[in-house]
Formats: C-alpha cells, sequence, structure tokens
C-alpha cells in the first residue's frame, strides 16, 4: 500500500450568485506546497483552476469535473483575517474569524488521532447526520481511499469574489453541496485545517 498525506486548509464558501468556491491551500504534500480551487457555478458546472500539470492530473484522478484550466494560483494571507486568492479569471476575498463549535471540540482532539483513517472511519457516519453533505472518508478513484482528518475549523463571515470581473454577490451557505467528489464542504462557509490521507 502507498500513502500520501496532504496537509492544509480546505475553504468553502457560497456567494448569492449560485457560485460556490472551495480553495484547498496545501502547505506540505508529496506535490509540494500549492493552491488549487473547485468551482461549481449555479448550472452545477465544474470547474478545477490548478497551478500545474502535476496538481490538475492528480486531483482530476480523485474528483469530477466537467472543465480544468491551468493557470498560476496567488494565495496571500493577511493580519486582519483575509485571505486572498487570484486564479486566472477568479479573485476571491475570503474573511476568517473565530473557531466554530466544531472547531472547539477537534482543538481537544490530538492530531495524530484526528487525521488518522481509523478515526475518520469512526467519525463518517457522525459527520453524515451532523454537518449535510460532509464525509471523512470514501473512494479516491482507481481503487484508491481517501480519508479527511479535519484539525481545527473556524468561521468564514465575509467574501469579496468576481469572476471575470463580475462580482458574485455576498456570502452564502454552501447550498446545494458541491458535487466534486464523494463529500462537500461545510454548508456554513468555514476553513478547515485539515490532513488529507489516500492509500492507493
Amino acid at each position: 500500500m502507498t500513502r500520501s498525506r496532504f496537509h492544509g486548509e480546505i475553504y468553502g464558501v457560497g456567494t448569492t450568485s449560485g457560485v460556490r468556491i472551495v480553495v484547498g491551500h496545501w502547505t506540505r504534500s508529496p506535490l509540494g506546497e500549492f493552491t488549487d480551487v473547485m468551482i461549481q457555478f449555479a448550472d452545477g458546472r465544474r470547474l478545477l483552476v490548478a497551478p500545474s500539470e502535476a496538481v490538475r492530473e492528480f486531483v482530476t484522478a480523485t474528483y469530477s469535473f466537467d472543465s480544468t484550466e491551468l493557470v498560476p494560483v496567488a494565495f496571500s494571507e493577511q493580519p486582519d483575517g483575509w485571505r486572498s486568492v487570484v486564479a486566472g479569471d477568479l479573485s476571491v476575498r475570503i474573511r476568517v474569524a473565530g473557531p466554530t463549535v466544531l472547531g472547539r471540540a477537534l482543538s481537544l482532539v490530538p492530531d495524530a488521532v484526528s487525521t488518522a483513517p481509523w478515526f475518520c472511519t469512526i467519525s463518517d457516519p457522525i459527520a453524515r447526520v451532523i454537518l449535510r453533505g460532509v464525509r471523512t472518508r470514501g473512494s479516491a478513484g482507481g481503487g484508491r481511499r481517501e480519508y479527511y482528518g479535519a484539525r481545527h475549523q473556524h468561521r468564514v463571515v465575509d467574501v469579496v469574489a468576481s469572476w471575470r470581473g463580475e462580482d458574485l454577490g455576498s456570502l452564502t451557505p454552501v447550498t446545494p453541496p458541491v458535487t466534486f467528489g464523494f463529500g462537500s464542504t461545510p454548508a456554513a462557509p468555514s476553513v478547515t485545517s485539515i490532513t488529507t490521507t489516500i492509500d492507493s
């Protein structure tokens, strides 16, 4: 068995235009540090914006998209809580606030436990009930298994986003759930510190 681990953060936001955005900012991974963006438009179309061919190849082998774009993806963090992402035609600023109730609970669990595949297996049926659309384990395609081990979670309280220069509107829940893979981000806009484990 080959095990790959990706350590980083996943940001999930909805907008009043119906566009839902999922940003993955990965600080440690087999592909190095990178940021990728998954966008689901109001009509259901799913787009991956990837910064390299290696990232695009890996992500499309794991998740489903109607199209992909290969462009530089720039991520920056400001001390006032704002995170900025520029990825081709997408520009998005996300404001992060304090921990969620789940985030406070996760802080009580050692990282070695919360990110372990066995713990993700146990927590999956609980996550399905508590957080609609959220899964902590599932298929990564090609006979591989994927596990989402959340370490912390914070609220997202504002978003400023545009696509091809057009404003996408104000912050809303991530509804309906995104359909890139076996699970969605939480409906409540949030950023989750996470370790993703893929066994093949």
